[in-house]
């Protein structure tokens, strides 16, 4: 069904004209007809408005309150539409509930139906938030609401809320709730709406200096005892022993790891020892690395096509590829000198860009769900056709992979992502895209890597990049060190190497297990802190320089006058009257200023 402007289906009143009825009809009054827009609350409203559901002595007694209740207002406001249009639905048995109406008229409708004088209420959302006026039917004219941002589904605690309305206690045995649908919604959806969780009460408490200034003004009362009594200080402390427990499971599971199968510590203090020094020999190599990508060494040999590189994207390695082409991404300078700035602290790097083929496998085959396994011998049948590759979309290729799924594909990747640089390069057509060409560039570098089996040979640092930096020399001492002392080292001597990775593996297992349930209790120490300590003292700081309190905490003029104001910004607002700036400004220009102060978006 086609949707009008105003809100829900054509046809969709007429709908809700019947379930009133049928209501009536049934004594299932009184009802809530919660909707949630304004305009479709008084349109629902005035539809029903032939119909009739009090009798004499109900409409004699609704007026009475009507009058008594208006009487407050002047004879201007008694003219408006809104005050005008209300009696005559009321005395039907018929109101609305939203936050367009003047709080006179809302306070009637809620005195009139908690008494039981409407028997059908159209109201927001809002009507089932803060006031105890429960009924027995509910309506729900639409499941999907406005935020402000996107038109939703309720969630689960919005129609708990709302739900909840229908049955009073003491009155009704049961309450009735009835949902209208335009729309298919999805069977997980409606179970998320009814038995989802509700939504979290989490505490937005927030110190400002107005209030501040007037727990300052008052004797004997510390901000600081607020704070650790208030819900925002309960909340963090109750995360703090799930956290410690959290940190215990860590520790159990680190001291069930066993390094040394029957050994001592100080066989595990050997281990830790040899641990710690392949760990420092790793970020020696990646500080070496990050020297030979600086463009000025590396982009001579990256600039011809057919060198082989090994290339790490997004933390996964993909081995050994060929180079297909390089290119210099050309900038734009809209971004100026902090543009070039960022460009030259990043070393240039991000401006080079370099095809390479890659071997690697898609994603989609690793699904075994039944749909993927009836498109597989199509999307094998497609493989080859498929010449460009992303890491989202394509894992390196393993050793367990067969060679029907692995194929050659086209990556982009910049100098940040080359790891070595060999000296080994192949012939590759100038066009590389079509099927044939990839299998034969992938033959080729198999070929190449059967006959080095010790490994492919590497560009010299020294004697080929040319690098002759005093911080590469230091490195380079350092890695052949470390090197050293790990090859001399009593578990590369006396351990087989198998057994040698199995040990390290195990200590590093039980390592990071250490360090996250320390990670854990230092959060959960943190979270037993005193919330917004440092904010405090650092607001006390700036209203003892602006010359609120004195250096005693003492409130002075100005801190006084600051606690007056609560609904812009009180110091500035302070700093302007104190600067004297209101004094030259007419009455207007005065109300202009303030406007722009308490103006909130």
């Amino acid at each position: 069904k086609r949707k009008q402007r105003g809100g829900g289906p054509k046809g969709q009143s007429n709908d809700l004209h019947r379930i009133v009825k049928l209501i009536m009809t049934r004594n299932l009054n009184p009802v809530i007809v919660f909707s949630f827009s304004k305009k479709d609350c008084e349109k629902y409203a005035l539809e029903l408005k032939r119909e009739d559901y009090t009798d004499d002595t109900e409409k004699e007694l609704i007026s009475q309150v009507y009058s008594n209740a208006i009487e407050s207002l002047s004879d201007d406001d008694k003219k408006l539409p809104q005050v005008e249009a209300l009696l005559p639905l009321l005395k039907r048995g018929l109101g609305v509930h939203h936050g367009g109406l003047l709080p006179i008229l809302k306070e009637i409708v809620e005195i009139l139906f908690s008494e039981g004088l409407i028997k059908a209420l159209f109201a927001t959302e809002t009507f089932a938030i803060g006031i105890n006026m429960p009924a027995k039917t509910v309506v729900f004219t639409n499941t999907r609401k406005w935020d402000g941002k996107e038109i939703r589904w309720v969630t689960s605690g919005e129609y708990i809320q709302m739900s909840g309305r229908a049955g009073r206690r003491g009155k009704d045995d049961r309450g009735v709730v009835i949902q209208m649908m335009d729309e298919k919604m999805e069977p997980a959806v409606c179970k998320g709406i009814l038995y989802g969780d509700p939504d979290p009460l989490n505490s937005s408490y927030r110190i400002s200096y107005n209030m501040l200034l007037n727990m300052l003004r008052v004797e004997d009362v510390d901000p600081e005892y607020l704070l650790r009594a208030s819900f925002h200080q309960y909340q963090q402390e109750s995360e703090a022993p799930a956290l410690e427990a959290q940190a215990d499971q860590h520790d159990a599971e680190a001291k069930s790891i066993e390094v040394v199968p029957g050994g001592t510590e100080e066989d595990v203090a050997l281990v830790g020892e040899y641990f710690g020094m392949d760990r420092q020999l790793l970020l020696t190599q990646r500080k070496m690395i990050k020297v030979q990508r600086r463009p000025e060494h590396i982009l001579p040999f990256v600039q011809s096509s057919g060198r082989l590189i090994d290339v790490t994207i997004d933390g996964e390695n993909y081995g050994w590829g060929v180079i297909v082409r390089y290119r210099k991404k050309a900038g734009t300078g809209t971004a100026g000198s902090a543009g070039q700035a960022a460009v030259d602290a990043a070393g240039g790097a991000g401006v080079h860009a370099i095809d390479v083929l890659l071997s690697c496998v898609d994603r989609h085959f690793d699904d075994t769900s039944q749909a993927a396994e009836a498109r597989r011998e199509e999307d094998l049948a497609n493989l080859g056709l498929l010449w460009r590759g992303t890491s989202q979309h394509c894992r390196p290729a393993g050793a367990a992979d067969g060679p029907e799924v692995v194929s050659m594909r086209e990556f982009t990747v910049g100098l940040d992502s080359i790891d070595r640089i060999s000296a080994v390069r192949l012939f590759v057509p100038q066009d590389a895209k079509p099927p044939e060409a990839r299998r034969n560039i992938m033959k080729s570098l198999k070929e190449v890597k059967r006959r080095f089996p010790d490994g492919l040979p590497l560009l010299d640092p020294v004697k080929d990049l040319k690098i002759n930096v005093g911080e590469f020399d230091k490195l380079l001492q350092r890695a052949s060190e470390l090197k050293e002392r790990l090859a001399s080292h009593r578990l590369a001597t006396e351990v087989d190497e198998a057994e040698r990775v199995r040990r390290v593996s195990a200590y590093e297992r039980r390592q990071d297990e250490t360090d996250k349930a320390r990670l854990l209790r230092r959060e959960a120490r943190a979270c037993q802190t005193m919330v917004m300590k440092d904010e405090l003292r650092r607001m006390k700081r700036v209203l003892k320089e602006l010359g609120h309190v004195d250096a005693a905490g003492v409130i002075q003029t100005k801190g006084r006058t600051a606690c007056e104001i609560n609904t812009a910004n009180e110091l500035v607002v302070v700093e302007l009257v104190f600067a004297g700036l209101f004094n030259d400004l007419s009455v207007e220009q005065a109300v202009a200023l303030l406007s722009c102060l308490i103006f909130d978006e």
